[in-house]
């Protein structure tokens, strides 16, 4: 029997979330647990053909895990509704969350959104759900997240996503309150590119973070990193990168002590200026607790190695990671068992 991690450096790779390559656990992601101690995943389309495979594909990981020393891992999913649904039929198929916010009786359809959608992932292990969007995002105006926000109004936003949020956490799943500081007023797709949100702090205050405010209040499980730059907040680095938003911003003025994960890494707004390691070691020195790489594992072990490295480098402390490490655990005592 695998001993259990006990020192700072060992449970390192707890501070990563990760994608898997297909239906099954992999080689490639059992050496990620077994070497790295990573014990977190991300499933997209790639991973699913049944509702019993994907049930098996759960419990693998979570018996790799298990061997390895490791406790339950956190495995998340973007089930949004709409454009982003990763889950095909029999799953409940679900329209995205602007056309439900903005029907007949939006309370009563984003509970059922959110109380069908938590049961049907626990159903088959997953744990965490990476919803709701919480950015502000005004109709007719070709901004690239206007379907997947819950309206244009922060009032709404607010009210609709702490409904969401503790509807979904109460039938069992971490909910993520998404892109922090708010990802409405970008026209460019971080995706592929860098975007930048030139509007100044008091605005972004009064139109973008009302959404995020609530969702701390309501005691939402995670809240997740943009990679866009907000010029009148820190007019240099992405949101995701700066120690200006996630730490002055997030953790001192709205009071936020809870679980703060990156977008993924990969994404061209973030590689496209710098490498994945390097990325992930200056996420994690800004403020993030855990950091998604969605594809590549390669790159995951570079992003490991270089935080075993910065260790004993004293680029990082072991406080700070201890830190991170409480809050992730934290999450998956709640939802994880």
């Amino acid at each position: 029997m695998t001993t259990p991690r006990d020192t700072v450096t060992e449970n390192l790779g707890q501070l990563f979330m990760v994608g898997l390559a297909g239906l099954e656990v992999d080689d490639s992601t059992r050496d990620l647990v077994r070497r790295c101690g990573i014990n977190h995943f991300i499933l997209f389309k790639r991973n699913v053909a049944t509702s019993a495979q994907l049930a098996g594909l759960c419990q693998g990981l979570a018996a790799v895990c298990r061997e390895a020393g490791l406790g339950a891992p956190l495995i998340s999913i973007d089930q949004e509704g709409g454009t982003v649904t990763r889950l095909p039929p029999p799953f409940t198929q679900f329209p995205d969350a602007r056309t439900l916010a903005e029907g007949a009786e939006p309370e009563a359809a984003l509970r059922e959104y959110a109380t069908t959608c938590a049961r049907e992932l626990r159903e088959v292990g997953i744990n965490m759900n990476l919803a709701p969007v919480l950015d502000v995002c005004p109709a007719g105006e070709g901004r690239f997240m206007e379907r997947r926000v819950l309206g244009g109004d922060p009032a709404t936003v607010a009210r609709l996503g702490r409904l969401v949020i503790e509807t979904m956490q109460q039938a069992g799943v971490a909910a993520c309150a998404k892109h922090f500081p708010g990802l409405g007023a970008a026209t460019l797709d971080p995706h592929k590119v860098l975007p930048v949100v030139v509007r100044p702090a008091a605005e972004l205050r009064r139109l973008d973070l009302p959404p995020f405010a609530a969702a701390c209040k309501a005691g939402v499980a995670a809240v997740m990193t943009s990679h866009t730059i907000y010029t009148g907040l820190d007019g240099q680095t992405p949101a995701t990168l700066s120690a200006a938003i996630l730490q002055g911003l997030l953790r001192t003025e709205l009071g936020y002590d809870g679980l703060v994960i990156t977008d993924d890494l990969e994404m061209g707004a973030i590689e496209n200026g710098q490498s994945v390691a390097a990325a992930a070691l200056a996420a994690f020195v800004a403020g993030a607790d855990m950091l998604l790489i969605c594809h590549d594992h390669d790159k995951v072990r570079a992003a490991y190695d270089g935080l075993r490295g910065a260790l004993p480098a004293g680029q990082i402390a072991g406080e700070r990671v201890s830190q991170s490490l409480a809050r992730i655990a934290a999450v998956q005592r709640r939802f994880a068992g």
